[in-house]
């Protein structure tokens, strides 16, 4: 008589390695509103998300690709990750203090990564998010153009570095500037 093998089968998302379920189901537990922080090569997300028996609830969102309505390049990089924070704290934060957990997904938990530069972003703009974000004031490196100006020297490196914000139209010397400018619209933006 042959011994029947059982396989356990993990769910398509975990084998995926889509989502890890055991810190998913810790957060879930806990009842608090989740702030998830998505990135691609191109783009970064922000959702405000509950739990449902039903499935997540998306309350808000908030996609770098806004931000070019307001004249900000969207790329997936730290000052892109802060305005999107930024823009999703304005979108919700609205007088009462609820308190919410950041939902990094499989990102890694790296001190000044885009998922704290965008949770900075969040708290700058009134929501009330669980943890310290310790991160440099410079979110934006541009805010120094000596450093798009030490480029300009080396034509190839420079092309390499800021070719797409040149195709596009923008200046890599003002870009600290055109940072400040959206913040501004951001900050005058109505919940």
């Amino acid at each position: 008589m042959k011994k029947k093998i059982i396989k356990n089968v993990k769910f398509r998302r975990r084998r995926e390695s889509a989502t890890n379920y055991k810190k998913r189901f810790g957060m879930v537990k806990g009842g608090i509103t989740r702030v998830v922080f998505r990135r691609s090569n191109s783009t970064i997300i922000g959702q405000i998300v509950t739990y449902s028996e039903k499935g997540d609830m998306v309350m808000a969102r908030a996609d770098s690709r806004e931000l070019v309505k307001m004249k900000w390049p969207s790329r997936a990089n730290r000052a892109t990750a802060y305005l999107t924070g930024y823009l999703l704290g304005k979108k919700v934060a609205s007088g009462k203090k609820e308190e919410y957990i950041l939902d990094i997904g499989l990102n890694s938990p790296i001190k000044n990564s885009l998922s704290f530069v965008f949770a900075k972003g969040c708290k700058d703009a009134g929501m009330n998010i669980r943890g310290t974000f310790d991160i440099k004031e410079d979110i934006y490196n541009y805010s120094d153009a000596s450093y798009a100006t030490s480029l300009k020297k080396d034509k190839k490196l420079f092309e390499k570095q800021y070719g797409a914000y040149i195709k596009e139209g923008h200046d890599p010397e003002s870009l600290g500037k055109l940072f400040n400018d959206t913040k501004k619209a951001l900050e005058s933006m109505k919940a």
